[in-house]
């Protein structure tokens, strides 16, 4: 068992695209409570011999190996219930036979392999609901198969070899999906297909169908919704699908179709249709039922402008139309009237023009019209262009009878009477109606003063004989405006009991219930009672301890997160102040076993303490241009490889190393880097020191272990080693148990935005491993994840130089930016580009940044004054520069020389 004990507590673990070709972790048969195991991309060369220890195994996916044999270790598996083994090299005798024997196996994926035939052990599987078997090379299903599986609900069998299917299909009643795809079953008649009443999709794409041996009786599957019968030899439609009401989606495509029939109305549920790749002439008028049509495919026909109905603009919800490759001239005006439409292909057509209507459509994203040689773009409509023209214009009489040469009319010196408003005279007599009240209420004031007079009795004479009662301390106290929910659970104080805070980072958490009045010298706590009153309601009590050495930052956040507390919970109550050693007796008698006090502290101050320690010596290759990755790097002198940029950090120094064939956007960014370290990281205390191979100082190569010795730093044999593919995984925490799952990251490119603030990850980039902690996690899931990161670290062969980095939400390492993309950019703006290159390949970085989503950074180009160089060094930097320059465009403005560099260069 591992060092931190959470292995038996661990239900999942998503361990793709990890390489175990030469060695796989131990520790995973540590992990008896794994419910489910994810090994794809791991050049696995067979099963691992450390699964047939994990007894309580669910769902086992490999996807994307090379294994062979599946062994004699997963059928020992007594809960497996989902195995899938796509795309390996499993083959007929790799495939054990106890492997079926289960009565739990429901879901069996052994595409993408090299099987002959099925497995023949596969029958007596009862409860399997999944079977794929699709890209193998099987040429016959056994007759048994379907005998005993007739709980199957997906059968994938296409790509293979078959040429018919046994009838025992028949007996699967509840199929929902059948896929048939590049079979050859020409002989097959497929009458087994009309029995399946509850088949929703059916795929028989290039399956040599005909209307011979088309199946008869296809109409009574009234749950069909997809159908693909592409690529066959269809010359029409058949009649069956006709009658089918229920179908959403339709592939027709690449077959031998004519024409349509006028039943095409049927379809009022059609989402999708295909028909590209036939020999269509033209599209019945009654395609306008199709009322849920989103998508239509026309390419490769034979359409001219009569062929498409001009009430087609009648499909309300069409997104994509799809005629490339025809014989179009037009296209109908109608077609405009589609509001929705967001992509229009007419590519390789014979287009003259377009409509005009085009031009106001809201949604358009895609209009492709390449290859027509003789397309005239239209012009947009006049009213769209000119329509500001006719904002805020005076269209009063006498403007008007200037404008037109006549003579004003003479003003009467009377401002004419402005139109009633029925709103303002209601108010008028809303007002007047609430003056009349408040008169009203004046005149019986003074009445009952003259009453009171007149019977003798004085008023002043009985407010002098009520003492003025003094405000209570409380009704002054205004509660502020705060989002108690980051700071306290919503539950605090709704149960009966004592609660107990410790505070840590300016920050309260809950205390176990059994260390309640075990209070370290070093802390501050808040206590909360909460009991029924004598009115059967809840009632609070509150105090807050300061230890004798706590520090500043703790005794204010208790009283401060004390009185929160209080105005969180509405309560009456004082918060009562307890220091150590003069608690009273009300506050002691709280606990069962009194106060005692230990030594020290529990929790962590929020301010900044400053330790004496050891720096450690760390050295990053940067490579790229448009971002700069760093990765880490032994500190060791024969990493140095001219084409790359280093950076040596050994704590107050930050040596920035430049190759002589290293970029110089790349040395600009790195140099961004160092600066933004030093700011952030080392509070502007580190010194920055930057030079050019064949500048070393005596003190670099004293860090990084001296010079090399041929003296002359050309190519390193570790630069051409590839770099291992980020990681992100989330740590999830439930009841008992611990959870690893990877987040997927779109086209390997890590963003920000896939780090949650409720959630904790770690990142794995092999030779960095950062966990990264929410401001909103639990308290549970950070200590599990710092021990999780422990365990995967040791999981993965790794070099020595490896580090755990713990990081915090809003006070990330630059490092660990530097692995998201568009994070914290050190140059957000790039003033090298040209306009002919940012037409050709796209603007790189954002000038406009949006408010509170991103800012310009550019504290790191204000670079600390510099001492004077000496005419030696002025020298030197004024030759590296020129031959920085030697082929860049240049020009002078205003007495200073700007350079323009080169696309290849950025």
């Amino acid at each position: 068992m591992a060092s931190t004990g959470v292995l038996p507590f661990v239900r999942g673990i998503d361990l793709t695209r990890n390489d175990f070709s030469r060695y796989f972790p131990d520790h995973v048969q540590d992990m008896t409570g794994l419910r489910w195991l994810r090994i794809s991309h791991a050049n696995l060369k067979q099963v691992p011999a450390e699964i047939g220890a994990l007894n309580k195994l669910e769902d086992l996916v490999m996807v994307h190996n090379e294994v062979e044999s599946l062994g004699e270790n997963l059928p020992n598996l007594p809960a497996l219930h989902s195995i899938n083994c796509r795309y390996n090299n499993l083959t007929d005798a790799g495939v054990p036979k106890k492997i079926f024997t289960g009565n739990d196996l429901s879901i069996v994926d052994l595409s993408h392999n090299k099987l002959t035939e099925v497995p023949p052990e596969l029958e007596n599987s009862k409860s399997v609901l999944v079977l794929n078997l699709s890209f193998n090379q099987i040429e016959m299903i056994p007759n048994q198969l379907f005998i005993n599986l007739t709980d199957l609900v997906f059968v994938d069998l296409s790509n293979n070899n078959l040429e018919t299917l046994p009838p025992q299909m028949r007996r699967l009643t509840s199929l929902q999906t059948l896929i048939l795809d590049n079979n050859p079953l020409i002989h097959a008649q497929l009458r087994q297909l009309p029995v399946l009443t509850a088949l929703q999709t059916l795929r028989m794409k290039n399956t040599q169908r005909t209307l011979n041996n088309f199946p008869t009786g296809l109409d009574t599957l009234t749950n069909l919704q997809d159908v693909d019968l592409s690529h066959n030899n269809l010359p029409r439609v058949p009649e069956a699908l006709y009658k089918l009401d229920s179908l959403k989606r339709l592939n027709l495509s690449n077959n031998e179709i004519t024409e349509l029939s006028l039943m095409i109305d049927i379809w009022t549920k059609m989402e999708t249709l295909n028909l590209s790749r036939n020999k269509l002439k033209a599209i019945p008028s009654s395609l306008h039922k199709l009322a849920s049509l989103k998508k239509l495919y026309l390419n490769c026909n034979q359409l001219d402008f009569e062929g498409i109905p001009p009430n087609i603009g009648k499909l309300h919800n069409l997104e994509v139309f799809s005629a490339a490759k025809n014989n179009l001239e037009m296209i109908p005006e109608g077609l405009g009237r589609c509001g929705k439409l967001k992509k229009l292909i007419l590519n390789e057509n014979r287009l003259i023009t377009l409509p005009d209507i085009l031009h106001l459509l809201p949604d358009l994203e895609t209009l492709d019209v390449r290859e027509n040689p003789d397309l005239v773009m239209p012009p947009k409509p006049q009213e769209a262009k000119t329509a500001s023209q006719y904002y805020n214009i005076d269209f009063s009489l006498n403007t008007q009878l200037r404008l037109a040469g006549a003579q004003p009319l003479p003003s009467s010196g009377q401002t004419p009477s402005p139109k009633s408003d029925p709103v303002a005279r209601k108010m008028r007599q809303l007002r007047r109606r609430r003056d009349g009240q408040e008169s009203e209420k004046v005149l019986k004031g003074m009445r009952d003063v003259a009453k009171d007079k007149a019977e003798g009795r004085s008023t002043k004479d009985e407010e002098e004989r009520e003492p003025l009662k003094p405000k209570r301390w409380d009704e002054n106290l205004h509660r502020p405006h705060l989002d108690y929910s980051e700071i306290f659970d919503e539950d605090v104080g709704q149960i009966p009991g004592l609660a107990c805070w410790e505070i840590e980072n300016f920050l309260p958490n809950q205390v176990e219930e059994g260390l309640f009045g075990k209070f370290y010298e070093a802390d501050c706590y808040i206590i909360l009672k909460t009991y029924i009153d004598d009115s059967n309601s809840l009632a609070w009590k509150i105090w807050y301890w300061i230890g004798n050495e706590a520090t500043l930052d703790k005794k204010a956040c208790s009283a401060i997160h004390a009185v929160n507390l209080r105005n969180l919970l509405g309560a009456d109550c004082r918060t009562v102040r307890q220091e150590q050693n003069d608690e009273d007796e009300d506050f002691i008698a709280l606990f069962e076993h009194g106060v005692s006090y230990i030594a020290g502290g529990r929790t962590s101050s929020g301010f900044y303490s400053v330790e004496d320690m050891e720096p450690e010596i760390r050295l990053y290759r940067a490579t790229g241009t448009q971002s700069v990755h760093m990765e880490r790097c032994p500190v060791e002198v024969d990493m140095l490889d001219s084409r790359h940029v280093f950076l040596l950090d050994v704590g107050p120094k930050l040596f920035l190393w430049n190759g002589k064939k290293s970029n110089l956007v790349t040395r600009t960014k790195s140099r961004l880097i160092a600066e933004k370290i030093n700011k952030n990281e080392r509070k502007g205390t580190a010194e920055i020191i930057q030079f050019g191979q064949g500048k070393e100082s005596a003190e670099f190569w004293k860090q990084i272990g001296g010079p090399p010795e041929n003296l002359e730093v050309t190519t390193s044999k570790y630069s051409d080693i590839p770099y291992a593919d980020p990681r992100l995984y989330r740590v999830g925490l439930g009841k008992g148990y611990l959870e690893l799952p990877q987040v997927h990251i779109p086209k390997n490119r890590l963003v920000s935005s896939l780090l949650d603030t409720k959630c904790v990850y770690i990142l794995d980039c092999v030779t960095d491993v950062f966990v990264w902690i929410g401001k909103k996690s639990t308290r549970l899931v950070r200590a599990a994840a710092l021990k999780l990161a422990q365990e995967l670290h040791d999981m993965i062969l790794r070099p020595e130089f490896v580090t755990i980095y713990r990081c915090l939400e809003g006070t990330e390492p630059q490092i660990f930016k530097t692995k998201f993309c568009g994070w914290d950019d050190v140059l957000p703006v790039d003033y090298t580009r040209s306009a002919e290159s940012i037409a050709r390949r796209g603007a790189d970085m954002k000038v406009i940044m949006e408010k509170d989503k991103m800012q310009t950074d550019l504290s790191a180009l204000f670079m600390p004054r510099q001492p004077a160089m000496t005419e030696e060094e002025a020298e030197t930097l004024s030759s590296e520069w020129n031959e920085d320059l030697d082929g860049m465009e240049s020009f002078v403005l205003e007495g200073k020389k700007f350079v323009r560099l080169p696309d290849e260069e950025l």
